[in-house]
């Protein structure tokens, strides 16, 4: 690639990371996450996931069958797992320790 695509492309793929950000903070509270939660885990995982494994993770938030309002945690990362990517495992978990260590302060 060279420096002008390079140049053209750089504002794009910026500029293209709130919508997916947004996304996925929204499939997490969908999910049964809170809001505080959603965003701070949202913002960390954007640049460590693909778009494709953001995109896989958002969908959680629509799971058919129990309300996913009601969802715990641990129902919530047995939904993750059930993905079957352990780099979104681990993405996912770390957030959110680091976002329930923070969230509420």
């Amino acid at each position: 690639m060279n420096c002008k695509s390079l140049c053209l492309t750089l504002p794009l793929l910026l500029t293209a990371c709130g919508p997916i950000e947004k996304k996925v903070a929204t499939g997490l509270m969908n999910a049964g996450l809170s809001r505080g939660q959603s965003d701070c885990m949202a913002v960390r995982m954007v640049d460590k996931l693909s778009v494709f494994q953001l995109k896989r993770l958002a969908s959680l938030g629509n799971l058919q069958g129990e309300t996913l309002k009601t969802m715990d945690w641990d129902r919530f990362m047995h939904s993750v797992r059930a993905l079957k990517d352990a780099e979104i495992v681990g993405v996912v978990s770390t957030a959110g320790l680091a976002c329930a260590l923070t969230v509420g302060k």
